[in-house]
């Protein structure tokens, strides 16, 4: 089968996706869908495509088999819906959706239509969240009796340039976009936990720190969400019966990036800023895992020793592969997954895991750290 993808959207984000899904060997043409139409001729023309769409409903008319949606997170959940509805494969850069009524939208889409969904979630393949999904599958850890996630994202930072970023992806709707609730963006640490174990959250208690920095991103009378909180953090159960906790914070002194701890029955696992190691129960049994979990140059740029690049296509050998050696798997895993029609790893079911915690973390914080339950949508059905 030779699928024909849509890239709506052909920002910043896009820029390393299209090339890759242009490379792939299942698929046969790409076609790039954008409302501005000097980025749209100029990309085009960048990538050597030919066929464009000024309009998501254009490119939804058209005979493209999947979509993939790159466009700014709050259009994400009802593109997704109407793109699934059009009887397209869809797949969508994160978060999901904005709200848990979106997200429900999108699994009855997908249960509806038989259509493959995918979100962009790139922590589940990051290297060290591969090495410990392995290690946890072969018993290393025991039990996992507590985990942590973090993800530092100063907006202060210049090397950064957040508000560069920010500012490009609103436009005039910086102020009421950009303070959005940390919690809401948590999918990058949450997927890191529940991607390495399975087990999903079903309680939080959550708290905020209240922003005091003057550019008055994160005044809740100017940013639709309401809210005033710049860092949060929740601790929540597990249904396995661990407890685990989330930190997201964008006021910190920090070089920012995503962070993770295991602790097991039997062995441990530490990713900070000062490095990756495995630690046992005698000082001795602490090993440094930077040699497996560093991100190498090589053929396939940007992966790491844990990586399986058997896996990846020939095709793919030299191209890009930015976010910690996550995006040839993420591309792979779509075009197999829309060809086989089997679900893919971040299917809805999980992104709904990644994403509603998160959600409900944030209505903790506001009613000062209340133990609220997480609803779970389930898991994805058996083939």
């Amino acid at each position: 089968m030779s699928l024909k993808i849509g890239m709506v959207g052909t920002g910043q984000m896009a820029q390393g996706f299209i090339p890759l899904f242009k490379a792939h060997p299942l698929v046969g043409e790409v076609v790039l869908c954008d409302l501005d139409a000097a980025k749209l001729r100029a990309n085009a023309e960048k990538f050597g495509i030919t066929r464009t769409y000024p309009s998501l409903d254009d490119i939804l008319g058209s005979d493209v088999d999947a979509v993939a949606i790159i466009t700014q997170h709050w259009l994400h959940g009802p593109q997704a819906v109407k793109s699934l509805r059009a009887g397209k494969h869809v797949y969508s850069a994160v978060p999901c959706a904005e709200t848990i009524p979106e997200i429900q939208a999108i699994v009855r889409a997908v249960e509806s239509t038989g259509r493959v969904y995918m979100m962009g979630e790139t922590s589940y393949y990051y290297p060290h969240v591969v090495w410990c999904r392995e290690q946890y599958r072969r018993g290393t850890f025991g039990d996992i009796t507590f985990a942590e996630a973090s993800y530092h994202h100063d907006w202060d930072i210049k090397s950064i340039d957040s508000r560069g970023i920010i500012r490009a992806r609103t436009g005039d709707k910086f102020l009421e976009i950009a303070g959005s609730p940390p919690m809401h963006y948590a999918t990058h640490s949450i997927s890191q936990v529940v991607g390495v174990t399975g087990a999903h959250m079903t309680q939080v208690s959550a708290l905020g720190w209240r922003d005091r920095h003057p550019d008055g991103i994160y005044d809740p009378a100017v940013n639709k969400y309401r809210n005033a909180f710049s860092n949060e953090t929740a601790l929540f159960a597990m249904s396995d019966g661990a407890c685990a906790r989330v930190n997201e914070f964008r006021r910190v002194g920090h070089p920012g990036g995503e962070f993770m701890t295991l602790c097991g029955t039997e062995a441990s696992f530490e990713y900070t800023q000062a490095g990756r190691v495995i630690i046992g129960k005698g000082f001795e049994d602490t090993k440094r895992l930077d040699d497996i979990l560093t991100l190498r140059p090589g053929v396939y740029g940007g992966t790491a020793p844990a990586h399986d690049v058997a896996r990846l296509p020939k095709e793919f050998a030299n191209m890009p592969n930015n976010h910690w050696g996550s995006h040839q798997f993420l591309v792979d895993d779509f075009v197999k997954a829309c060809v086989t029609g089997e679900q893919p790893p971040t299917n809805i079911w999980q992104a709904a895991r990644y994403m509603i915690p998160g959600l409900i973390a944030h209505d903790s914080a506001e009613q000062g750290g209340v133990q609220l339950a997480v609803p779970d949508l389930g898991g994805a059905p058996k083939a």
